[in-house]
């Protein structure tokens, strides 16, 4: 059946057994719950249901647990109890076809994107700018769009921002006002970031969507793992790279309606990570893309330890909702165990705030969309056991599991190809030899200018031009160059969050 067993209601003693519909599985979903009280055991439920269903799974691995997906768990007694007070059929470890990935290419496949794809929007985030910082920045996008300079790299964002700054005067003439104070900013931020080892994340080979989205010979979906233990110290390219991520898949997937299964589940982990600090521009934009992506066929869930960690116009869309144990210690405790009894459709036999504070390891408050998307009453539910290794994996495991990955090493060498730092550094160039020809006028393929002969004097500075007058070749030159560049620069289209629009 298309659906996913989630675990056993025990709201009362003649309760069954939960589900979520395939279907309904991109109307998005929240996880929830303090630390320690089982929200890892539910995300790797989940992401085991969505595999056996024929749907790729993405999600990030912060604490290093979810890695045990790829693996089968081990036996004991306590698991097999659960299993069969649950009631799950032909239960046995086993573990799930996984792809590993890593920002820094160290735990696995490197994740590459272009300075290009990431836009504006989310580098000034990444960044940390402020507004008239992220303002120079999207004038010196602007410009690369219009001439048609890829930014693969941030040697190319580099060579950009110097180019900038010299011709700042007929820029800010045709693009708006820039100042060497807030390039100079910009080029301190991009030091920062490379620092802390997001260059490595600028680059080619570029991440390839439909690697996200394969199946095994089997038809099981692939499960895609990021290693997020490094990248987690780093909460700003954390949240912005998973944004990014999320982003491509809104702006260049094509619209499907509802199917009968998603065609991928975006598993966003330290949920509040996201809105922290995030302007309201930027959420709104956020906001946007959760509530169109479902029609893309992408279900995205949320996890986070309180479910106010995420703003209130997403919360309302978030129709699968599996909240685990908040204890309400402090008045921000009780706050969130208030907002999260009031999420839940109402159940009769369950006082929902109570439960909240008084549910076990393992156990949960459930509420799925059942037909017609109406959202099933809140079930006190205990969670079943996953089929993997519910910890982490030895450094052999992660080995062998990478080198039977289906990706192969398509990303595991960056290549560099020409982009806008060569294309500067050839013009400068170009621009220093000319610069540097003597007074005599003798330049390549011109004739002297003190050679007597009129009419041959005449030609060669129609063609070529003098000091005071362009020639004709410099001319048409520079003309195909801006016509290359306009068309360029037409084709690249940017989306909601400043991301290219590459369909």
């Amino acid at each position: 059946m298309n659906q996913i067993l989630l675990g056993k209601s025990i709201t009362t003693p003649d309760s069954g057994q939960v589900h979520l519909l395939a279907r309904y599985g991109n109307r998005h979903g929240l996880v929830a719950g303090a630390t320690g009280t089982g929200k890892s055991v539910s995300l790797m439920v989940l992401a085991e249901g969505f595999s056996r269903l024929g749907v790729p799974v993405f999600m990030a691995d912060v604490k290093g647990d979810i890695a045990g997906l790829a693996v089968p768990g081990s036996a004991n007694e306590k698991i097999a109890a659960r299993a069969a007070q649950i009631g799950i059929e032909g239960y046995a470890n086993e573990g799930n076809p996984t792809v590993f990935w890593d920002l820094y290419g160290k735990d696995g496949h490197p994740v590459r994107t272009t300075i290009s794809e990431v836009g504006p929007t989310l580098l000034a985030r990444m960044l940390e700018l402020n507004d008239t910082q992220s303002g120079v920045l999207d004038i010196v996008f602007k410009l690369a769009d219009d001439n048609g300079w890829l930014l693969l790299d941030m040697d190319d964002l580099r060579a950009l921002l110097a180019f900038a700054s010299e011709e700042r005067k007929e820029i800010s003439a045709s693009h708006g006002l820039i100042s060497t104070a807030s390039i100079g900013a910009i080029q301190r931020a991009l030091l920062r970031l490379e620092q802390e080892g997001g260059n490595l994340f600028f680059g080619e080979p570029a991440l390839d969507l439909s690697d996200l989205m394969r199946t095994d010979l089997s038809g099981r979906g692939l499960i895609n793992i990021l290693a997020a233990d490094r990248l987690f110290l780093k909460p700003r390219l954390y949240s912005t790279f998973l944004l990014w991520l999320l982003s491509e898949l809104f702006e260049n997937l094509p619209e499907v309606g509802d199917l009968e299964k998603p065609r991928l589940v975006f598993f966003f982990d330290e949920a509040h990570l996201l809105f922290d600090d995030a302007p309201a521009a930027l959420r709104q934009r956020i906001e946007q893309v959760v509530r169109l992506i479902r029609s893309k066929g992408v279900g995205v869930y949320f996890c986070s330890q309180f479910p106010d960690d995420v703003p209130g116009e997403i919360l309302g869309q978030l129709g699968n909702r599996v909240q685990h144990a908040l204890r309400a210690f402090t008045p921000r405790d009780q706050k969130a165990v208030k907002t999260a009894a009031e999420t839940f459709v109402a159940n009769a036999a369950l006082d929902v705030a109570q439960a909240i504070s008084q549910l076990g390891t393992g156990e949960a408050l459930t509420s799925v969309l059942m037909d017609k998307g109406i959202p099933s009453p809140v079930e006190k539910t205990l969670i079943c056991p996953p089929r993997c290794r519910m910890g982490a994996i030895t450094p052999e495991e992660r080995a062998q599991v990478r080198a039977r990955s289906p990706i192969g090493p398509r990303y595991d060498t960056a290549v560099n190809r020409e982009s806008a730092q060569e294309i500067l550094a050839r013009r400068a160039a170009e621009a220093a030899a000319s610069a540097g020809q003597d007074d005599s006028g003798t330049r390549t393929g011109k004739t002297p200018a003190k050679e007597e002969g009129g009419l041959g004097q005449k030609v060669n500075d129609w063609l070529f031009g003098t000091k005071r007058r362009q020639g004709v070749v410099d001319t048409m030159a520079k003309q195909t160059a801006r016509t290359i560049g306009t068309k360029l620069g037409n084709q690249i289209l940017r989306g909601v969050l400043g991301g290219i629009f590459k369909r």
